[in-house]
């Protein structure tokens, strides 16, 4: 069986990357939200920049679970064609696809530390990876169709141009 080859720290830093411009779009959209329900000032709430900081965090929780659950990708590994896997090849289970987000704060507390091992070890895994039990892998490239059958002369006729 041929195993696909694990993502490394930079094909990883790009997917966050990616995922990071849609938890920029949703902290906006609540902070605009909650500007417009409250009436207060955008700029100058800083009420309002915690509670939509907060519930960023609950949101990109629950994105990256259940995504990772459900598909073991994200939209940023979807666009960079990785995935997370556990176990035999499949996405993880939802526990651990939460424990693996808790573990990104593990990850960055070590002062980023963490995600740099993906870039370190031979196996690609960064310190959530190896908390959670989960490893990301690139993508298996889709297997390429068999050749058309080869078209079988037909009968020869006689006299035909």
């Amino acid at each position: 069986m041929i195993r696909p080859r694990p993502a490394g720290f930079w094909i990883r830093a790009l997917a966050a990357i990616i995922d990071f411009a849609v938890f920029f779009v949703v902290y906006s959209s609540f902070k605009i939200l909650g500007a417009r329900l409250s009436g207060a000032d955008l700029d100058g709430a800083e009420a309002l920049k915690a509670l939509a900081s907060f519930f960023t965090v609950v949101f990109a929780g629950a994105y990256t679970s259940v995504l990772h659950c459900l598909a073991g990708q994200t939209i940023g590994k979807m666009i960079v064609g990785v995935k997370v896997v556990a176990g035999e090849d499949g996405p993880p289970p939802f526990g651990a696809a939460l424990l693996r987000f808790a573990a990104y704060f593990a990850s960055a507390g070590t002062g980023t530390l963490g995600f740099v091992m993906a870039g370190l070890r031979g196996d690609k895994r960064a310190l959530h990876d190896l908390i959670a039990g989960t490893r990301v892998e690139r993508s298996r490239e889709p297997e390429a169709a068999p050749p058309p059958p080869a078209e079988t002369p037909g009968p020869v006729v006689a006299g035909a141009v």
